[in-house]
């Protein structure tokens, strides 16, 4: 290729990754139901869309090194304080058991479908044992299952992918050294060397990672390169010692990290994800581009055949075996039946390896990477559309009834929240000062624990089950730093009382975000109306607006709730209920 073609197709490449990714967003879809077909597209009808021409023999490197940094920031994700119990023992039977069976499925239809070898199939079957976080997150996100059913698929998702990479080395190296026959050279004691390699590289770069992050206390700028330079030089070297071992190391860097008290990662919601999202559409468009339509047409109905093998009876059984005899109900097993797409790490293994075995002369080989191919986009796109509509009639979708946390311990805010559990919805409330705390508790509303910025900021933060932030203290700054940090670790939307237009303060008079209830109704003026005797009133959307009085909130017939803000008025309706600020009302409508 001319330096000119390079240039083009290295900028197309990553300006369809992105388009994918923001058209996705919009669509509200997993981007890799767009990135798989426009990559496949892409790659045949132009002749500069190949990332693995550009490289050359150093792709599959490349990719393996990408690929970790998925699983190390996967990692960062997993609190384990969320794996016990029954998660804890259906994830660990998902992976011990799911694994072996998916496995051996596949080596059963493989060669029956496609007219392969037993090596052929082999490789197959442990290339499509993976699932990934990188599909399986945002299905979730869409359909929004119980919290139960989405920590056990994200679980096993994210370690999965380590596990099934490993086998896949062992099976590519046991193809190779019994002379494409299979079998010879395959050992447990195999599988736990590469584990145990992979282990230790994990325990190197927390190591590391303390040093630099807790230690040496880097900032954003230098905090992240650190991350990357760790977790791309330890998975090097684990992969110089065996093969894909430096996918077991990154995700066990990132599971420590999440979890280990001490360490501060203030880039993470910031470069660093939106590195790892670039790095994903670039492998999905980079690695589906391989695939040629010429090897595409003759895997095609067997491929159908397959996938509805793996969704309508291997994935069933396995999530029957796994989800026996837990405190899981019906609806929840039946759903982890109905969730196993193909991802990242799939699409990966069945890039290198299939070009590797080509080039050995392995019979059959040029087939691994299309029939990967088609599983993905076929379990994607089944599981896509479906998904939400099973999870409905499951019962196991999370309820669209809003839940709100309120920041703040003054009374006017304590008694909002009592205002807001009368018109039916379930409030959390977190305040700072003691007097505050115990006020809140007097008040019979439930009290949110620990503190609130470090649990909003810490990298595996996820505030669950609440759908929307109320920041309502009297400490401006705080509100309008808390708006910024909590973006990420909310199911919703988060909002912040208005500042006085006077205000001294550092941060809240630069800060954007929507302001609750508007420039008529800002902190001090809202407070200093609840002192001098103003209340708040509850009462159907139905009835007659009473003089005098603000509309603050409208909860709609189904529990969402819609605040009035600076650039947003609500307009009830039959059905809804509405919360209003007015003077003291009469004897029995006070709440």
């Amino acid at each position: 290729m001319t330096e000119d073609e390079i240039l083009l197709g290295i900028g197309l490449t990553v300006a369809l990754a992105v388009a994918c990714q923001i058209l996705a967003s919009r669509l509200r879809i997993p981007a890799l139901i767009l990135l798989l077909p426009v990559g496949f597209a892409a790659g045949a009808l132009t002749d500069v869309v190949h990332l693995d021409k550009l490289v050359g023999p150093d792709f599959s490197a490349l990719v393996s090194l990408a690929v970790a940094l998925v699983l190390y920031d996967a990692g960062l994700g997993l609190d384990l304080r969320h794996l016990k119990g029954s998660t804890r023992s259906v994830v660990a039977r998902l992976i011990v058991l799911g694994v072996p069976i998916t496995w051996g499925a596949s080596l059963g239809l493989v060669p029956v479908l496609f007219d392969v070898p037993f090596a052929v199939a082999l490789m197959v079957g442990v290339i499509l044992v993976v699932s990934g976080p990188t599909v399986v997150g945002p299905l979730l996100e869409y359909v929004r299952p119980t919290d139960r059913v989405r920590r056990i698929l994200i679980w096993e998702g994210s370690l999965i992918d380590p596990v099934g990479a490993i086998l896949g080395a062992l099976a590519f190296q046991s193809v190779l050294a019994g002379g494409f026959q299979a079998g010879h050279g395959f050992s447990v004691a195999g599988f736990l060397l590469s584990m145990a390699v992979g282990l230790i590289g994990g325990a190197v770069a927390a190591a590391l990672l303390w040093f630099t992050l807790h230690t040496l206390r880097l900032g954003e700028t230098l905090g992240t390169l650190a991350q990357l330079a760790i977790v791309i030089a330890v998975s090097a070297g684990c992969d110089m010692v065996l093969d894909d071992t430096g996918l077991v190391a990154a995700i066990v860097a990132g599971l420590t990290v999440a979890n280990f008290p001490g360490f501060d990662l203030p880039a993470r919601r910031s470069f660093f994800e939106t590195l790892v999202q670039l790095i994903i559409g670039l492998l999905f468009i980079s690695i589906s581009a391989t695939v040629t339509p010429a090897s595409v047409v003759p895997v095609l109905l067997p491929c159908l055949a397959l996938v509805a093998a793996l969704v309508l009876v291997v994935r069933p059984l396995v999530a029957w075996v796994s989800t026996g005899r837990t405190e899981l109900s019906a609806g929840e097993r039946a759903f982890i039946g109905w969730m196993a797409p193909r991802g990242i790490v799939a699409a990966s293994t069945a890039s290198t390896f299939s070009a590797s075995l080509v080039d050995e002369g392995l019979d059959g080989a040029d087939k691994i990477l299309p029939v990967t191919f088609l599983v993905i986009v076929g379990t994607v796109v089944l599981y896509a559309l479906t998904a939400a509509p099973v999870a409905s009639t499951l019962g196991v979708v999370t309820s669209t009834r809003t839940r709100p946390l309120l920041v703040g311990g003054a009374p006017w805010v304590i008694e909002l929240g009592q205002s807001l559990r009368a018109a039916g919805l379930d409030v959390l409330m977190w305040a700072g000062p003691q007097q505050q705390r115990e006020r809140i508790g007097q008040a019979g509303l439930e009290l949110a624990p620990g503190e609130l910025l470090a649990t909003a900021a810490a990298p595996e933060a996820q505030l669950e089950g609440i759908t929307a932030v109320l920041l309502l203290t009297d400490d401006d700054d705080f509100n309008a730093l808390a708006s910024i940090m909590m973006q990420d670790s909310v199911e919703g939307p988060v909002f912040r009382i208005g500042p006085p237009d006077d205000t001294p303060g550092a941060v809240a008079p630069y800060t954007g975000g929507d302001i609750l209830f508007g420039r008529s109704l800002l902190r001090h003026s809202l407070a200093a109306r609840h002192g001098q005797g103003a209340r708040f009133l509850v009462q159907p959307a139905t009835e007659t607006l009473p003089a005098e009085h603000d509309t603050l909130f409208v909860v709609r017939a189904d529990g969402r709730l819609e605040p009035v803000t600076e650039t947003q008025n609500v307009t009830p309706r039959e059905g809804d209920t509405v919360v209003l600020l007015g003077p003291a009302p009469a004897a029995g409508q006070m709440y």
